[in-house]
């Protein structure tokens, strides 16, 4: 499969696409039970969400890392990720003279990094990580969430079957390329189609 270097690949819908957080149960359960992010999340904070599955584990450590050992899978609308990649500066410089004053103002940033499999070894393509902060946060949190599902259970099972030598592709969420405007892909530095 000849895969884009930059390219974001996610579990969506016609309305919807899905993230992935990882948090201490604290935050996570009440999340979930309000189907909202509530106190104790804290809006202050940036934010950093993932719509690769593979690189949420690789993050979370198959949610075994301290602060991390629930896993959510959030649905958001594609208004929502359309507005937060409108409003998205690169979190690194793109080389354009008026990067660090862009940086500055937006409420997004766009992180590139290596996809990993299942193992967590890096793959030769990017994933996409978006950092949501200020105004951002609060329409994550009020207005582009539509469900907030625990997955932990599925990743607890996902990590003891690839322990026992399993091959788990095919029980892994079925990511697909996410189509973007041209003017969307340029300004996150996305490959081009």
């Amino acid at each position: 499969m000849n895969v884009p270097y930059r390219q974001i690949r996610a579990a969506h819908t016609e309305e919807s696409v899905t993230v992935y957080q990882a948090y201490d149960p604290a935050v996570a359960a009440p999340a979930v039970a309000a189907q909202r992010f509530v106190p104790p999340f804290k809006r202050e904070r940036m934010t950093w969400i993932k719509p690769s599955f593979l690189w949420m584990m690789y993050r979370c450590g198959w949610a075994a890392k301290p602060g991390q050992t629930r896993v959510l899978a959030i649905e958001v609308t594609r208004d929502g990720l359309a507005w937060a990649l409108a409003h998205s500066c690169l979190s690194h410089d793109d080389g354009r003279g008026d990067w660090p004053e862009r940086l500055r103002r937006s409420p997004v940033r766009v992180q590139w990094d290596p996809e990993r499999d299942p193992h967590h070894n890096a793959l030769p393509y990017r994933s996409i990580q978006i950092g949501l902060s200020g105004e951002a946060v609060a329409r994550y949190a009020d207005e582009w969430t539509l469900s907030i599902t625990d997955i932990t259970a599925r990743v607890h099972d996902l990590r003891a079957a690839l322990r026992a030598g399993q091959d788990i592709s095919a029980r892994l969420p079925a990511e697909r390329p996410y189509p973007l405007p041209a003017d969307l892909a340029g300004r996150i530095g996305a490959t081009p189609a």
